[in-house]
């Protein structure tokens, strides 16, 4: 079983930044296309952000769209989604995932972490 873990979760005001980070434990990270996705109370989880397993592609929501970045590390193993300008509709726990085929192109991944919090106040 491939684990994934979040971390860099947290309480920040609005207008404020947050990076989150990835891992994929025991793994080679460039064998996966990454994504990051979120869920709001009472609502359903939706399409963050998502990059190939190079880097060279990149895809945002539109609600994200210049102000969140996915970044990756290969060589660290690790995922970054660098968040600026947040706002109190940001606030959801956030998931990494992980895709190694190519199902990830039509939201599908394999392996899902267990999620961590970012509240935006007002």
């Amino acid at each position: 079983q491939v684990q994934v873990v979040e971390s860099g979760g947290g309480l920040v005001q609005a207008g404020g930044s947050l990076r989150l980070s990835c891992v994929v434990l025991d793994r080679t990270l460039e064998d996966y296309a990454m994504g990051w996705f979120r869920q709001a109370p009472w609502k359903e989880r939706e399409f963050v952000a998502a990059i190939s397993w190079s880097g060279g592609n990149t895809y945002y929501a539109d609600s994200v769209k210049g102000r969140f970045s996915i970044s990756r590390a290969n060589a660290k193993n690790t995922v970054h989604l660098q968040m600026y300008d947040l706002k109190p509709v940001d606030t959801a726990v956030y998931y990494c995932a992980a895709d190694y085929d190519s199902s990830w192109l039509e939201g599908v991944y394999d392996y899902w972490g267990q999620g961590t919090q970012v509240t935006v106040s007002s």
